[in-house]
């Protein structure tokens, strides 16, 4: 009973990275197509799909199909290791490119891509030639590489195919690890290098543990669950860590873009408040309106209503109230805010629109320009009111809904 369980456990096991792989790739997919002129995107979106065709087809149930629809046993051998090497050097150039940026077109850069290109492709087409010299009839689901790894050729393919797997993530490792103690790192990018580390350190262990059963066969001597429970597991572990490392800086990102557009347009609700008790409008509600487009509506219905309030408002007023607030202790952007919060309060209070209440005609285009600094001002009504306070001016704040 317990070979059993763990016979549909391992049938079973592959299908956990090749789904976390696919939800990657559906996470990246509408950036990708968005974006679909970005090269490096694609890359990432090709990676993450060879990834996920890796344990596809590693599972021991597509092993027996594509044997079985070709009519040539063990031919997922070698099909398996083209795709894994293939992934292997997709990672390199990707590192490659993706620390160096596109516009990276030094000769160093370009020669490490000619040889992970030449290299990688030489080692695929000797898997195929290997395979193609060996001799092996009995089918091997799970233990190919120990049951074959005395066999004249196949020994020859599976070292071949380990070698180069663990030259590659030798190489990465060091890569990620150097990219990572550079300065001036953006967060989300620094950690989804450590989750790729980590991720590739696995894939080493996945390395090692398919070479000592390898290499106890060789000795004589059986290690074999190595190769069928360590190998797998890690094999497992590495694929849902580097899947995570490629989703995180991108899908950290996005979420703080969210963040700071729905804190943008939560700033800006005190002087959206104050327009619509001018204008007696708001703006219309949108279902299916994101952060974004509910941001620039706000943003548009706020200018077009204080435009010609603008007009109106008391340049010497603001002029007296920017010196106040400076007095007390306020920042110089904190001060030219406030002063602006106070003259146009003055405006909404008077009714006053059109020419200016001063002798000056009004600069408007700075007061449009920072409205998210006069809408935070909003917020502090005492602070207000100290500077109207002391800058002699009369009537106090109108009540804002924040």
């Amino acid at each position: 009973m317990d070979i059993a369980v763990l016979s549909e456990f391992y049938t079973d096991f592959w299908w956990i990275p090749a789904t976390v792989l696919a939800a990657a790739l559906a996470i990246k997919l509408p950036t990708i197509i968005r974006f679909r002129a970005d090269p490096m995107l694609r890359a990432v979106g090709g990676l993450l799909l060879l990834a996920c065709a890796v344990f596809v087809f590693v599972a021991p149930s597509t092993i027996a199909r594509v044997n079985r629809l070709t009519g040539v046993p063990n031919i997922s051998a070698p099909w398996v290791y083209s795709l894994l090497t293939a992934f292997c050097a997709s990672c390199l150039l990707l590192i490659i490119a993706w620390r160096g940026g596109l516009s990276d077109r030094s000769a160093a850069t370009r020669r490490a891509t000619r040889w992970v290109v030449s290299a990688y492709s030489g080692v695929i087409v000797a898997l195929w030639v290997l395979f193609a010299l060996a001799d092996a009839p009995v089918e091997r689901l799970r233990d190919l590489d120990t049951y074959y790894a005395t066999t004249p050729f196949l020994r020859e393919m599976i070292l071949l195919y380990l070698l180069a797997h663990t030259t590659a993530a030798l190489i990465t490792s060091r890569l990620i690890r150097n990219w990572i103690r550079t300065d001036g790192l953006d967060a989300w990018l620094r950690w989804g290098l450590k989750f790729l580390g980590a991720g590739y350190a696995m894939n080493l262990v996945f390395d090692a543990a398919k070479l000592t059963a390898v290499g106890a066969r060789w000795s004589g001597h059986d290690l074999d669950r190595l190769n069928t429970d360590v190998a797998p597991a890690a094999a497992c572990a590495s694929a849902v860590l580097i899947a995570v490392g490629f989703i995180l800086p991108h899908a950290g990102q996005y979420l703080c873009e969210r963040r700071r557009l729905r804190r943008a347009h939560r700033e800006l609700r005190p002087l959206y408040a104050l327009m619509r008790s001018v204008g007696g409008d708001r703006v219309r509600f949108v279902l299916r309106a994101g952060p974004e487009l509910r941001l620039t509506r706000r943003e548009t219905f706020i200018r077009d209503t204080l435009l010609p309030l603008a007009r109106g408002l008391d340049e010497d007023l603001r002029r007296r109230c920017h010196a106040a607030a400076l007095a007390l202790g306020h920042p110089p952007e904190r001060a030219r805010a406030l002063a602006a919060a106070v003259a146009v309060l003055d405006a909404v209070e008077a009714g006053r629109t059109g020419s200016g209440g001063g002798s000056d005609e009004p600069d408007t285009t700075e007061l449009l320009r920072e409205i998210g600094a006069v809408s935070r001002a909003l917020r502090r009504p005492d602070d207000i009111r100290a500077v109207r306070h002391r800058a002699g001016a009369r009537g106090d704040a109108v009540r804002v809904t924040d």
